[in-house]
C-alpha cells in the first residue's frame, strides 16, 4: 500500500503544481497545464487501480497495474536520465529551440524573469516585460540558463527516486499478485 500512496502522492503534486502555476499567473499556456493534469488524474487512477487490486485480492486488475506501471516506470527512468545527462550547451541549444518556437512560453519567461530577447536586447522589440519603460533590460538567455541547469537536477533526482519506488511496486505487486485472499474460502482453491 506504501507504493500506491507515493503514485498518489505524485498524481496530486502534478496537479496541484499545475493549478500553482496557473493560479499564480507564472504559466498561461492552457495546453502545458491540461497535459501535467492529465498526467496527474491518469496517475491517481493507475494508483486507485492497484489500491482497489491490492484490497480486493483482484488478479486482472493487479496484473494491469503491475504492467501499466512498468511502462510509467520506464518512461519516468528514461526522462529522469535525460534531465540529468544534458550538458550546459545542450540546455542551451533545448532552450534556444523552445525560445524560438513558442511565443506565448516567450511572453510569460519575459514577464516573470523581468528580461527581453533571447541573447540580445533589441530596444524596439516587443516585449512583454516591466524593463522594457527603462530601456534596461538584460537577455533572458543567461537568466534561463542559470535555473536550467538547476531545475533539471532537481526535476531528474526526484523523477528518478520516485522511479525506483515505481519498480519497488512492480516488484511487490509481481511478487504478491498471486497469494489466496485470507477471508476467502480456503477449499475453493483445492
Amino acid at each position: 500500500l506504501c507504493v500506491f500512496s507515493s503514485l498518489q502522492l505524485v498524481s496530486l503534486l502534478l496537479i496541484g503544481i499545475a493549478a500553482w502555476g496557473i493560479g499564480f499567473g507564472l504559466i498561461s499556456s492552457f495546453k502545458v497545464v491540461g497535459v501535467v493534469i492529465a498526467v496527474g488524474v491518469f496517475l491517481f487512477f493507475i494508483a486507485l487501480v492497484g489500491l482497489i487490486g491490492a484490497v480486493k485480492h483482484h488478479q486482472v486488475l493487479l496484473f494491469f497495474y503491475m504492467i501499466i506501471l512498468l511502462l510509467v516506470f520506464i518512461v519516468q527512468f528514461s526522462v529522469s536520465c535525460a534531465c540529468l545527462a544534458l550538458n550546459e550547451e545542450q540546455q542551451s541549444e533545448l532552450l534556444e529551440v523552445g525560445w524560438t518556437n513558442t511565443n506565448s512560453a516567450r511572453s510569460d519567461i519575459e514577464r516573470n524573469l523581468n528580461c527581453c530577447g533571447f541573447r540580445v536586447f533589441y530596444s524596439n522589440a516587443t516585449c512583454a516585460a516591466d524593463c522594457l519603460r527603462t530601456l534596461h533590460c538584460r537577455p533572458c538567455a543567461p537568466i534561463m540558463e542559470e535555473y536550467a541547469g538547476m531545475v533539471l537536477r532537481f526535476v531528474g533526482g526526484i523523477g528518478l527516486f520516485f522511479s525506483f519506488t515505481e519498480i519497488l511496486g512492480v516488484w511487490l505487486t509481481y511478487r504478491y499478485r498471486n497469494q489466496k485472499d485470507p477471508r476467502a474460502n480456503p477449499s475453493a482453491f483445492i
